[in-house]
């Protein structure tokens, strides 16, 4: 596994790691764990929720990069949708960047478990991209 120190103190305590970045955007993967867990047996929403953002957040930074930019994001909506309970499993995470214009950037992120294409839960992001400041 492949670990970003780039990932922040959320990610970190949650023990999420890119496990794959080489054919695209970033994966994430976060194990299952008692501080993930919500009811017994299963993943909580808000860790399925903050891996599909940092999937997100991965995803914007590999697409900025891309165009050489250094751009900064904020936050300005989420929306995920939670179709089957995370189970007592590895969890992944990918981020797909829909659009990137010039101040505006929609992504769409899906986790999964066992098999990619039955995801648990889909995110979508919108971000405000703006030029980092000098000093």
């Amino acid at each position: 596994m492949i670990d970003m120190p780039a990932l922040p103190p959320y990610a970190r305590a949650l023990d999420m790691k890119i496990v794959d970045e080489r054919d695209g955007p970033p994966v994430i993967a976060m194990p299952f764990a008692d501080r993930v867990q919500g009811r017994p047996g299963f993943l909580h929403g808000g860790a399925i929720s903050g891996l599909l953002e940092i999937a997100a957040i991965a995803a914007i930074h590999r697409a900025l990069r891309a165009k050489g930019s250094d751009s900064a994001i904020k936050q300005v909506n989420v929306t995920v949708d939670f179709m089957r309970g995370g189970l007592n499993h590895m969890t992944f995470a990918v981020g797909e960047v829909t659009r990137l214009g010039r101040t505006m950037a929609n992504v769409e992120a899906r986790a999964w478990q066992e098999d990619q294409d039955k995801p648990i839960a889909m995110g979508y992001m919108h971000y405000l991209i703006r030029a980092k400041r000098e000093g």
